[in-house]
């Protein structure tokens, strides 16, 4: 019965993948009671089913493809083998693996066993790990044998599964090829049974502990498989690292909610033309990437690469306009946005066919009614994004776990996503910024990506971060934190041009008047952690200091 709901909604949004306004007005969630969408949708797929749905490409040329018959019949034998370790319905499995075909082996094989899966990053520290052993409630961890050392000073009664060689104390991930691949369930599993606890990346804060439950991320990602505009057939590529929210929604569930098949390249160090000549000769149809990536691509010649692609999408923060333009000339092709947090699906995007205007990440998708809220509940053009919860979408988290091990349910009118955006009159949503990170200056609201957009136009930018300065007559001014591309000196002359560009592009109330050569402070996910640097700029006002490569625009009187 769910099953069937489930395909009757993933279809209806497949049918009108180019008709937004009728995908958005009549797609209903599936009601669900019972599911278990690794046992119910992906092995139904499977069944007889030899098209790829997992494919891994090393840069050094090594592959792994496997069918979606092959992926159903070896997670089975997983499942099996973690059921003989002691993994059962809800015990908690810490999966620290990179982009190698077990992740996904063991992603289905824990969900078939009804057990929480943590999602972890290889980047983690030992105190990560801790941090995440004790709040998370590890029972068992699955991790390949370079990481092992990271657990050696965690002690306690948890069970050890290593992948990819031995390791004194450890079982051996391979004896599960030895495995029966007839796997029976335990049981039934509730659409409401947990299924993943994410630990957020923290830029403000510690990690909070985010739930989610077996209808809420991999039913709610039709709204993501809409937004990527995937279909049957597809091969899906999508730069994400293992371990974060952004990996799932595009690297599992929205992919196989389609029938597409999952790519990855492997890279152990990030470099433009080994990646687009393997959008080339693999005939990648969907890409998605976060815009440090669409950045460096667009310093090649796109054009000179023939590619296969139908879609390109940019996610994890809004791009500006001119990587967007130059791809456009270069393929043909307009970069969609969309938004959505760890906490969520995809929320609001440019989906398919639909007219996208620059600097907006779209509009609300199926299933999400998107309300802009001031701290009293009130609804302005331009506020807070949030989401009613008298009918809360289906891709909204249960609640974040508390430290005594308590789900903290959501309460009140809205659930708050702590982003703010501004509407216009067609529907689309702007990203203004972190509710935290817009400031005042003079007693214009300032918004930090706007000024960074501007700032990364400029071919001496890499990378650059906005934060109020404090300042004794206009309250703060915008400062920019500047990571230099290479051949540009942290130097005077440096700084004048690209306050002169700033001048150039920018009303005076959004004037940049302070810059800062340095590197950024950034969570292991790579968000920077603005929180950090705005502490530090209060403290050096306060006490008169700047930092090593600092200007301000009263060292240059001849800006006028």
């Amino acid at each position: 019965m769910s099953q069937a709901a489930f395909l009757a909604a993933r279809d209806f949004l497949l049918e009108r993948r180019l008709d937004y306004d009728a995908a958005y007005r009549d797609f209903r969630w599936p009601k669900m009671d019972r599911f278990n969408w690794a046992l119910d949708h992906f092995d139904a797929l499977a069944r007889g089913n030899d098209r790829p749905a997992l494919w891994i490409v090393d840069e050094s040329g090594a592959e792994t493809r496997l069918s979606f018959a092959e992926l159903s019949a070896r997670s089975n034998r997983v499942a099996n083998f973690l059921r003989a370790q002691g993994v059962k319905r809800g015990d908690r499995v810490l999966l620290m693996l990179g982009n190698i075909a077990p992740l996904w082996e063991c992603m289905l094989a824990a969900m078939k066993l009804g057990a929480v899966i943590i999602p972890a990053t290889t980047l983690l520290t030992h105190n990560d790990l801790a941090d995440r052993f004790a709040r998370g409630r590890v029972r068992h961890v699955i991790t390949s044998t370079e990481n092992t050392a990271k657990f050696a000073a965690l002690s306690g009664d948890y069970c050890r599964i290593v992948v990819g060689g031995a390791a004194p104390g450890w079982r051996a991930y391979e004896a599960a090829s030895e495995v029966s691949p007839d796997f029976a369930p335990d049981g039934e599993t509730k659409a409401s049974d947990p299924l993943l606890l994410y630990f957020t990346s923290g830029t403000t804060s510690k990690p909070k502990l985010v739930l989610h439950s077996h209808q809420s991320y991999p039913v709610g990602h039709l709204s993501t498989m809409y937004w990527l505009g995937l279909r049957p057939g597809d091969i899906h590529l999508n730069i994400s690292s293992p371990g974060w929210a952004k990996h799932a929604w595009s690297c599992f569930f929205a992919p196989w909610n389609a029938g597409a098949t999952v790519f990855l390249f492997n890279q152990p160090r990030f470099a433009a033309r080994p990646l687009l000549d393997v959008l080339v000769r693999c005939k990648i149809t969907t890409f998605c990437a976060p815009p440090t990536v669409w950045r460096v691509l667009v310093q090649e010649d796109l054009a000179s690469w023939k590619t296969s692609l139908g879609e390109v999408i940019g996610a994890g923060e809004p791009l500006n306009p001119e990587v967007i333009e130059r791809v456009r000339q270069a393929w043909g092709l307009t970069i969609r946005d969309g938004y959505g947090q760890t906490e969520t699906t995809a929320q609001i995007g440019n989906s398919p066919g639909q007219r996208v205007k620059p600097g907006s990440m779209g509009r609300p998708l199926p299933g999400y009614a998107i309300r802009l809220c001031d701290p009293d509940g009130c609804e302005l053009p331009e506020a807070e994004i949030s989401l009613p919860l008298d009918a809360p979408p289906l891709g909204l988290m249960q609640g974040y776990q508390t430290d005594d091990g308590r789900i903290a349910g959501l309460e009140g009118d809205v659930y708050r996503t702590g982003d703010v955006a501004a509407r216009d009159a067609d529907g689309y949503l702007t990203y203004v910024g972190r509710a935290d990170d817009v400031f005042k200056s003079s007693d214009y609201r300032i918004s930090p990506f706007e000024l960074e957009s501007v700032m990364v136009e400029h071919p001496a930018v890499v990378e650059a971060a906005i934060v109020p300065s404090p300042d004794p007559r206009r309250l703060t001014v915008p400062k920019a934190v500047i990571v230099l591309a290479a051949g540009h000196k942290p130097d005077r002359d440096t700084a004048l041009a690209l306050f002169r560009h700033a001048r150039a592009h920018l009303s005076p109330f959004k004037r940049i008047r302070r810059i800062e050569f340095a590197d950024l402070p950034k969570t292991i996910s790579g968000k920077i952690r603005r929180v950090e640097l705005r502490s530090t700029e209060a403290t050096r006002v306060e006490n008169k200091e700047r930092g090593a490569h600092e200007f301000w625009e009263e060292d240059f009187p001849d800006l006028g």
